[in-house]
């Protein structure tokens, strides 16, 4: 089966013409329509985002700088893959920071912003119904967005969101596993009642169990995908 080329979108004009394609090509690699090892032709590119050759390079070098894809010698870039130990490193840290940024939205954010994150667990329960991947991640990465722009610490918001732009090359394998999915939702519903509740120390648990779970189904989704390659 052939798969779909991914869509462009009009961003905003005051946007730099490198930001905007960057934003383009990391949403089609967080998405999963541009997959791990996927070469990427910039002449194709270039064509389909209607850019020069020089602007999508710089695009590309932002993106490298993200760890989101790599430029072989004599081959070209491509999509960036992950080693088993990369993958594991990440979701230690990612447990780390993320559980420590649970406990602190919910001593620190406001009302507003708890109703906020509300709104997202209600779109990210939306989207798993409907089953459209790229749904699914939208709305976990608004999710994300909000739990980070509440927890009153700029350093983590700012490394925990660099983590989970690189873990997206395995939450588009482990996050849509027909099985995963639904246990997902309940972790992350579990998390939104202890935050409701003000309950900092089980909104911490709650998301360290969450990601050790999450952790679990993403290296058996990566493991079986290098049983393939």
């Amino acid at each position: 089966m052939q798969k779909a080329p991914f869509q462009v979108s009009p961003l905003a004009k005051h946007v730099s013409l490198r930001e905007r394609v960057c934003a383009h090509l990391r949403d089609a690699i967080t998405s999963g329509l541009l997959r791990p090892g996927e070469k990427l032709k910039e002449r194709e590119l270039c064509e389909r985002l209607a850019i020069s050759r020089s602007s999508l390079r710089e695009a590309l070098s932002s993106l490298e700088a993200e760890h989101l894809i790599i430029n072989i010698p004599n081959k070209g870039p491509e999509v960036a893959r992950l080693s088993l130990r990369e993958a594991k490193d990440l979701y230690a840290m990612r447990r780390l920071l993320e559980s420590f940024a649970a406990r602190a939205f919910t001593e620190l954010a406001t009302d507003e912003q708890v109703q906020a994150l509300e709104a997202t667990t209600q779109k990210l329960a939306a989207a798993a119904l409907s089953g459209v991947g790229a749904d699914v991640i939208g709305a976990k990465t608004e999710f994300y967005s909000v739990l980070l722009s509440g927890c009153g610490n700029s350093l983590v918001q700012e490394t925990l969101g660099g983590l989970l732009t690189r873990v997206s090359l395995l939450r588009a394998t482990s996050l849509l596993n027909p099985q995963r999915l639904p246990k997902s939702m309940k972790e992350i519903q579990a998390l939104m009642v202890a935050i409701k509740s003000r309950d900092a120390a089980g909104a911490e648990r709650v998301s360290k169990r969450h990601l050790l779970n999450a952790e679990r189904a993403a290296i058996e989704a990566f493991e079986k995908q290098l049983t393939i390659f």
